[in-house]
Formats: C-alpha cells, structure tokens, sequence
C-alpha cells in the first residue's frame, strides 16, 4: 500500500488545458473518488497516475517514488477499466493469472493468490469458464480479481460500472466496498455517477472544467457545499436553487416571498445587506410548518408520488423547486400551498461568483 501526492498536476493538449494545476494528498489505504460532468478532466487525470498519459507539469508520487517518467508496469499500481478488457480466448483462472506468469510469479504461489481473489469476490466456480459464459457483472468480477493477485500499491478504477444495468451497479458497488475493507490497500475511483461517490468515498474530489471544486467525505460535500457546483452535482434530486436580495434583513424574492435572514444566519456576522444571492435548499429540508415566518407560498407544477415519498415541484420567485414530502402528501397541480423551509439549513451562494457565503 502507498499514498499518492499530485501536484500541481496539468495535462495539455496543444494550447487546450485539460487538467489544471491540481493538488492533491490521498492517504495510504484511503478510499477517494473523483468525480464531475463528462470533460472535467477526472479520467485524465487517473491516466496521468497510471502512466497512461504523460504529465504536462507537475509531479506524481506513489508513496516516496517520483513516478513521472516511470511505465505503468514500475509503478506498481493495477486499473480496472470499464470494458473489462479481458482476454476473451483465456478462461477466469488464466486471466487473473496472466500478470503473474508474466512477472515471473511461481505455480503455486499464483494459484494460491487466484484462489484467495477468486474466494474474495464469489467467482470460484467461473474459473474454468471464458468471458463470452460470463454475465456483465461476473466480468467485472473477474476484471477486479485479476487487479486483487498482483497485490499493488494503489488500485485504479476508470469508470468499472458504467457498462452494467442499475441491479448490477448496485451489486457491484457493494462488492468494491467490501474488497476495500477486506484489503485496506489506496484506491482512486473515477466515476461521473454521484451516488457511487457518495457511497463508496472516504473522501470526494468533485472537478469542474481541469480543476478541484471540492474535496471533502460525503458529509461535507453534501451538507457545507463551496459553491452551486456542487450543491446541484451532489444530491438526487439536487439541492434547489432560488435567485433573491436580502433587503432589510430578509431574503426577498421575486414573487414577494421573504425569509427572515436572522434565522438563516443564525449567529453570522456577514452584512449582506442589498446583496443579491442564491438560496440553495434541499428537497428534505421542506416540510410541515413549523414557524410561518419560516414558510413561503408556492404554486404546484407536477407531484411525483414514489412511494417511500412524493416528489412536489413548484414555483417561487420564476424558479422550479422540488420538495421531498411525506408519501401521503399529494397536493394537486396548480394549487397553492404554503410550505415550511428549515432555516438552519438553507444554504447562500454569492450571485456573481456562485461561491459559498461564509
């Protein structure tokens, strides 16, 4: 096992900056995904930590060692890719052991590591079978045993789910949890899907356009996010966002509706007053009316009953809200309502900047 350190790590393509000067501690035996929309610059980056792309500036280490000119194969690190990339003439058993008979790895000792990755992830009696008899799931299965024998420093994971149906992800997302804690060795887990970042990471590196946006555990990300950014990628549905103006102590918006900012801001010293800002509120932290000076009047667009919850969507101030309520509640479309915000959990992000507003 080993830790990893980029800095200031950039990747260019003529004068297009993909990835953009970033820095990064990941701890040995940490669990840390990247994540972010198509383009970021997620996948690249791992590429760069596996020597499949050359670094533009900046330097990776694994553990003490200076990678940046070393090939993947001394760098002692195993990827598992979203296609699998298994030899499809080789059964299970020779394509988890074909990295050890190449490196050299005597008979009985790459058994015995087949064996025990085999065991691990619930493919003992596939080992005999080629890729073409095999499921979607148990390839990735395989793909993944093959990573587990070489017993590397750091695991690299290039989108693995990608290519499987929602039961499958699920299934497979579990697996990878388990082998972490099975194993304890450094993990970097690229994915664009949110919920396999909030579910597997110790810590989430969220990039945006080749640079850190956030990095924090799941908790953090969610609950105190930096930026708009990342309050509309983490979260399902997404964190709302209304556009307003504090005037004379209150978040006032479009449509008249006011929300007191003391109660907001409890114990914050920021004079924001005359500022425009974007609220930033979760579909759970709607509800019941607790307080009226904590409730707004909105206008029902479309109610999305989902059993364990109802999904409403509605109007404030020219933008579309979406509130997590209880099953039972099913309001109709184009009712009025009142509903009850939790102040102690809106969020403000600056207009202009759409950064955090400490």
């Amino acid at each position: 096992m080993a830790s990893v350190s980029l800095r200031k790590l950039e990747k260019s393509y003529g004068t297009l900056r993909i990835v953009k000067g970033v820095d990064l501690e990941i701890a040995d035996g940490e669990f840390v995904v990247f994540v972010g929309p198509s383009g970021c610059g997620k996948s690249t980056t791992l590429r760069m930590v596996a020597g499949l792309e050359s670094i533009t500036d900046g330097e990776i280490r694994i553990g003490e060692t200076l990678v940046n000119r070393l090939p993947p194969r001394e760098r002692d690190i195993a990827m598992v890719f979203q296609d699998y990339a298994l030899y499809p003439h080789k059964t299970v058993r020779e394509n988890m052991g074909f990295s050890l008979k190449v490196h050299g790895v005597p008979a009985a000792e790459a058994e015995g590591r087949i064996s025990e990755a085999a065991e691990m992830l619930g493919i003992g009696h596939l080992l005999e079978r080629r890729p073409g008899q095999l499921s979607g799931g148990q390839r990735q299965r395989v793909a993944m045993g093959r990573a587990i024998v070489r017993r590397p420093k750091v695991f690299l994971f290039d989108e693995p789910l990608s290519n499987l149906d929602a039961k499958l992800r699920g299934q497979v997302r579990t697996e990878i949890k388990r082998l972490h804690q099975q194993i304890g060795t450094t993990i970097i887990y690229v994915t664009h899907d949110q919920v396999e970042a909030m579910t597997l990471a110790d810590r989430i590196v969220i990039l945006k356009g080749g640079d850190i946006e956030q990095v924090g555990t799941p908790d953090e990300v969610y609950n105190r996010p930096q930026s708009v950014f990342v309050g509309g990628f983490v979260g399902s549905p997404a964190m709302n966002f209304a556009r307003a103006r504090v005037e004379a102590g209150c978040l006032s918006f479009a449509d008249g509706n006011r929300l007191a900012l003391s109660s907001v801001r409890a114990g914050r010293e920021t004079n924001l007053e005359g500022r425009d800002v974007i609220v930033g509120i979760r579909p759970e932290h709607f509800g019941a009316i607790a307080d009226p000076a904590a409730a707004i009047s909105a206008r029902v667009q479309v109610v999305e009953p989902l059993g364990s919850d109802t999904l409403v969507h509605f109007s404030v101030g020219g933008d579309v809200l979406t509130a997590r309520m209880p099953p039972e509640t099913r309001p109709e479309p184009g009712a009025e309502i009142r509903i009850g915000v939790d102040p102690s959990k809106i969020h403000l992000f600056d207009a202009a900047s759409e950064r955090v507003i400490n």
